[in-house]
């Protein structure tokens, strides 16, 4: 199975190709889309540099599935609304073509590249380099691309064998409190 991971970014997005066979992985490709070169007011731009860019990956590679981090709320909620629009860019392009896409948090991913959940940049960069067998570090962008695609060839299979045996349901409670809908 071939996995293209996306670590998505306003100005730099991360991406890493791995193929999986049962446990043994082996590195294909990584590296990052930029946006740097475009004015940081045009984010229309941005956004189609962002698409197409996943678009030319998803064709070069292609991947069987994708793996795409979810972002979570920052302290500033601009940055975060901005982030979510660049996220959303390169989620529309993985499904324009037809592409599966599986989604996890940056703990999630670290906890399954390090063994830590709150392992650091330094830590998933070494981790990614020995999982893969790398001559050298890859850059911090992409070794999140490609630590969630290491992610997702390690808890894909079980996730998909759980959602077989029990259907998986949108949660219930909580969904309302203090007169809002969460």
């Amino acid at each position: 199975m071939r996995i293209l991971g996306i670590d998505p970014g306003l100005q730099t997005t991360g991406f890493g190709v791995i193929d999986a066979e049962g446990a043994s992985l082996s590195y294909v490709a990584s590296g990052t889309l930029t946006t740097t070169h475009l004015d940081r007011g045009d984010l229309p731009a941005r956004l189609k540099v962002l698409f197409d860019g996943i678009g030319e990956l998803v064709a070069r590679y292609t991947p069987d599935v994708a793996a795409v981090e979810i972002v979570f709320v920052n302290v500033n909620p601009q940055a975060t609304l901005l982030l979510g629009q660049a996220r959303g860019a390169c989620v529309t392009a993985l499904v324009a073509r037809n592409l599966a896409v599986a989604e996890y948090t940056a703990l999630q991913m670290k906890k399954a590249v390090a063994g830590y959940g709150k392992a650091g940049k330094a830590e998933v960069q070494e981790m990614v380099k020995r999982l893969l067998k790398l001559p050298g570090l890859p850059g911090t962008d992409a070794a999140d691309g490609l630590g969630l695609a290491i992610a997702h060839a390690h808890i894909g299979p079980a996730m998909a064998r759980l959602a077989e045996a029990t259907p998986l349901q949108r949660r219930t409670s909580a969904m309302f409190k203090h007169g809002r809908t969460y």
